[in-house]
């Protein structure tokens, strides 16, 4: 069991000279990237979920016991909030049978607009494959519920906890890894500002009490702008040891 922390997405123009050396050509990002943290959280895919090469690209290209998670697919989360959802299954299964074992965590963020449908969750979450790893975030209240909660442990799947602007902060483990996404401290702004030494050495004793429980645990910043995720990781990951 571990503490993986790295940043959602590793391709900033506003990270040069924070994480990157001026200048540095984009595609020598990852390579620098991966000499600094040992995980990352994929974006991009959200937006368009890249080829099978991709995937293996990623699996050659990766060094041993480095892990990429990912961001499903917003076709399957907010186009089709869950409903039918073998098509992209069917997908997100090759793709994950290319990462290989560079694989971590895939990510179901839901809409604001989806309110809480057990039926539709537990049919999603029975549908996916038992050797995917996956966490899901809910972004409308109404899912914040102990059956919600059990539905998830039902399925060995993680609930996403988060920090962030108006999302409530609820330290719950439902799986044997804890998936945890930090957008940032900024109580008026979703990803916005840096947080304080305080506030990460108060995450750190809890990553350290679920890693002693037996939890493999992942954290991902999502407060990007200036270099915020970068420093603030960096921070962390030397409070955890």
């Amino acid at each position: 069991m571990g503490i993986h922390i790295g940043t959602s997405g590793w391709s900033y123009d506003h990270w040069d000279g924070v994480l990157y050396p001026s200048g540095l050509p984009r595609w020598h990002r990852l390579a620098h990237y991966v000499s600094t943290f040992d995980t990352v959280e994929l974006n991009a895919s959200f937006y368009r979920w890249p080829r099978d090469a991709s995937f293996a690209s990623w699996r050659n290209r990766l060094p041993p016991g480095f892990r990429l998670s990912v961001k499903a697919p917003r076709g399957l989360t907010h186009g089709k909030k869950l409903y039918s959802p073998e098509p992209w299954i069917d997908r997100i299964t090759h793709a994950w049978h290319e990462l290989g074992d560079k694989r971590a965590v895939l990510l179901v963020q839901l809409p604001p607009s989806l309110e809480r449908d057990d039926a539709r969750l537990d049919y999603f979450l029975g549908r996916l494959p038992d050797w995917i790893t996956v966490a899901v975030e809910f972004r409308h209240p109404s899912w914040h519920d102990e059956g919600v909660y059990r539905l998830l442990e039902s399925h060995g799947a993680a609930y996403c906890v988060m920090s962030g602007a108006g999302l409530p902060c609820v330290l719950r483990v439902t799986a044997s890894v804890a998936y945890v996404r930090m957008h940032g401290p900024d109580h008026d702004h979703l990803y916005g500002g840096s947080y304080s030494d305080q506030d990460l050495a108060w995450w750190a004793d809890r990553l350290r009490e679920w890693r002693d429980s037996g939890t493999d645990v992942y954290v991902y910043f999502n407060n990007d702008g200036g270099g915020n995720a970068v420093r603030n990781a960096i921070t962390l990951r030397s409070m955890v040891g």
